[in-house]
């Protein structure tokens, strides 16, 4: 039975303990937006992040914005696949603190054993969720990283920001893998009532 949990960010590794596949997770306070080329430009050309993401969240997105008066102001936030990004999630978790993933689509095992070593959670987003996600950003604070944008490194501040399903917790459960082997346990018998050879 699922647990409907209500946190803030930054998030503790009690926080993310307690999280179990299934859960349900709103939260409020800073969320940092990352997609592929801001990872390349920190783990393949050597540059640190110019700011802590120790117990953050980061959702995989390459958000539309627009500056007024000097000010990033949102237009669409929405949410990209996982699994291209894979390989710098152990990165992220294990050297800068990184608490949660947010994305669509899970991703490997190598992620999976960094969340269960440190302590941290991927959290699935609905696709096709953009208009909500953009609602309940309050805020662009800042972008790091200017001249990568719209692939930059975003810091937003969200209210009730959900909601996210635990998809791959602290305690190595992965619900993409599961729903995949149960599909495939299920197969030979769709097959035989369907006379399918």
């Amino acid at each position: 039975m699922s647990i409907t949990h209500h946190l803030t960010s930054p998030f503790s590794e009690a926080d993310i303990r307690a999280l179990h596949a299934g859960d349900i997770v709103y939260f409020d306070g800073p969320l940092f937006g990352i997609r592929d080329l801001t990872q390349i430009y920190i783990f393949d050309q050597g540059n640190k992040p110019p700011v802590s993401l120790e117990g953050m969240p980061c959702i995989h997105t390459a958000p539309s914005l627009r500056q007024v008066d000097g000010k990033w102001e949102k237009i669409c936030v929405g949410t990209t696949t996982s699994t291209r990004m894979d390989r710098f999630t152990p990165g992220l978790i294990g050297t800068y603190g990184v608490r949660a993933i947010i994305g669509k689509g899970g991703l490997y095992q190598g992620s999976l054993d960094a969340m269960r070593t440190y302590g941290a959670v991927y959290l699935a987003i609905v696709g096709g969720a953009a208009s909500l996600e953009t609602e309940q950003i309050e805020e662009v604070e800042s972008v790091y990283f200017e001249h990568l944008h719209p692939e930059a490194l975003y810091r937003f501040r969200v209210k009730n920001f959900g909601p996210l399903t635990v998809a791959m917790d602290s305690h190595g459960r992965h619900l993409y893998d599961e729903i995949a082997a149960e599909a495939r346990r299920r197969l030979p018998d769709i097959y035989a009532r369907l006379g399918v050879a």
